[in-house]
């Protein structure tokens, strides 16, 4: 549905252009691992995507899922690195923001 689109590479691309802010692990820190940070945001923006579209059938939510988990796949391949490090701040808000852009590609797919 998303991850096999033009804009969902794009974005890959757009991550690895920004990967110094991963490298720096200096900075203020929570508990939270950039992993715990990236499956937190992409559930609560998928929730999100259902709660804006509650005559989504089953099988499309699903789809969803799995599209979901790919996105957290591809996002622990590019961020290994970091991906069980704590998430600092900066990292915190680029993931926010970059985690919604991915959310708007999956608001557009059901426009």
């Amino acid at each position: 549905m998303i991850v096999n689109t033009e804009g969902y590479h794009s974005l890959i691309e757009y991550l690895t252009e920004n990967l110094a802010i991963f490298a720096n692990q200096q900075g203020d820190t929570g508990e939270e691992t950039v992993e715990d940070i990236v499956t937190d945001l992409v559930a609560s923006n998928l929730m999100t995507v259902f709660a804006q579209n509650p005559e989504l059938e089953s099988e499309v939510r699903f789809t969803l899922l799995r599209e979901a988990d790919a996105v957290v796949a591809d996002l622990g391949e590019v961020l290994a690195s970091a991906w069980v490090q704590k998430a600092t701040n900066e990292q915190v808000m680029f993931l926010d923001d970059y985690i919604g852009l991915i959310k708007n590609l999956f608001d557009s797919a059901f426009q």
